[in-house]
């Protein structure tokens, strides 16, 4: 059988586990997918991907910290990735490179399905202004929360991302605002930390303020690096979820938009966390 590949692409990409993700997709769905990861030096991004490319690879997904990058690589871009002015997936075909950004769609399906808590009319508060904040806010804010203050410790770069969104946020009734990270808020239904705190191994940068009782704190992260972040949370008197939910909610919008086939997440997830468990 002939094969098409895939990959991810990265700075670290070794602790990846999209290939795990799609290659499971592939079997569920019969797609011919070979997926691997490829490690990107920092100032080589392009170049990577033009040789991936030219030996027969078919798209890619991009982490960090390379998805502001992205876009620019494509001839088409969707209104997603347009949205966000960031992307974390390429689809290399004849016809023009398509640019597309699924974590804010996949963060929103976890937060509603995988978690089972209604983000419409939510107060929320969204940790970070980077990449995983530029792509999740377009859909957070098309799910209807009542507010989303987004929190930065560089508070100019909060105040350009919720400029790029005002008009979005307008269109669905929602008051989008930003703020620092000292001065973050209070009785938050919903917190999610998109910062880099997690993968640097630092302190959760917000005050335990910010969680009303009960509410749900998810990290972006997930594994060792999400485990400060979920403590934080339970001590507070949260509910703390990782990452790993969105991770395979965007994978599956990833695999959808290369192969027009959607495949099923509950099963993939449940391997997912089962072989982690095991030290996979």
């Amino acid at each position: 059988m002939n094969f098409d590949r895939y990959a991810v692409l990265g700075n670290p990409v070794a602790h990846s586990r999209s290939p795990f993700i799609h290659t499971l997709f592939a079997q569920q769905t019969g797609e011919a997918v070979r997926y691997e990861r490829v490690f990107c030096e920092l100032d080589a991004f392009a170049a990577t991907v033009l040789g991936f490319a030219a030996q027969g690879g078919r798209g890619c997904n991009v982490t960090l910290p390379f998805k502001f990058e992205a876009p620019a690589l494509a001839a088409h871009c969707t209104e997603r990735a347009v949205l966000a002015g960031a992307a974390n997936v390429l689809r290399l075909d004849g016809g023009g490179w398509w640019a597309d950004n699924t974590d804010g769609v996949g963060l929103v399906r976890d937060i509603e399905d995988g978690a089972g808590v209604a983000l419409a009319a939510k107060r929320v508060l969204l940790i970070g202004a980077g990449g995983g904040s530029a792509g999740a806010l377009g859909p957070l804010l098309a799910a209807r929360p009542a507010a989303v203050v987004v929190a930065n410790r560089t508070v100019p770069k909060a105040e350009a991302l919720v400029t790029r969104h005002a008009t979005e946020a307008e269109a669905h009734g929602v008051k989008l605002t930003a703020r620092s990270l000292a001065d973050a808020g209070e009785h938050f239904d919903i917190v999610l930390n998109a910062s880099a705190s997690s993968l640097q191994g630092a302190a959760v940068p917000v005050h335990p303020r910010v969680l009303a009782p009960g509410a749900l704190a998810l990290d972006l992260m997930y594994g060792p690096a999400a485990a400060g972040f979920m403590a934080w949370a339970r001590d507070a008197g949260a509910v703390p979820r990782d990452g790993l939910g969105m991770l395979v909610e965007q994978a599956a919008e990833a695999f959808h938009f290369w192969r027009g086939v959607r495949p099923l997440t509950a099963p993939v997830l449940a391997a997912l966390r089962a072989d982690m468990a095991a030290g996979g």
